[in-house]
């Protein structure tokens, strides 16, 4: 929200009331994945696919601010997004591919 990462699920109507909110949708198109879409694709971090989206928004927000994250800088962007199916190793090596692409 407004370039900020947060919590959906913890902001109310009103907050996002007049300020620029960017979902999973704004990242990338079927026909032009963002590099995160298609790293996650690749190394099988998709599973259930519930927490994706957070996942991709978290870790673009990294991307964003740290091109070369360490593999404890990812752990922490995603570490307020649950995933049950992945153990993150998937979900780690996806980043770190991705983020050799939007350097």
């Amino acid at each position: 929200m407004n370039g900020k990462l947060v919590n959906s699920c913890l902001v109310l109507a009103i907050q996002a009331r007049n300020k620029e909110v960017t979902t999973i949708e704004a990242i990338g198109t079927a026909e032009k994945l963002h590099p995160l879409q298609r790293e996650f694709i690749k190394w099988n971090a998709t599973q259930c696919g519930f927490c994706i989206p957070a996942m991709i928004l978290a870790t673009k927000n990294l991307l964003d601010h740290n091109p070369s994250p360490t593999d404890e800088q990812i752990k922490d962007a995603i570490r307020g997004t649950l995933c049950r199916c992945t153990g993150y190793h998937s979900i780690i090596k996806a980043v770190k591919a991705a983020a050799q692409e939007v350097k």
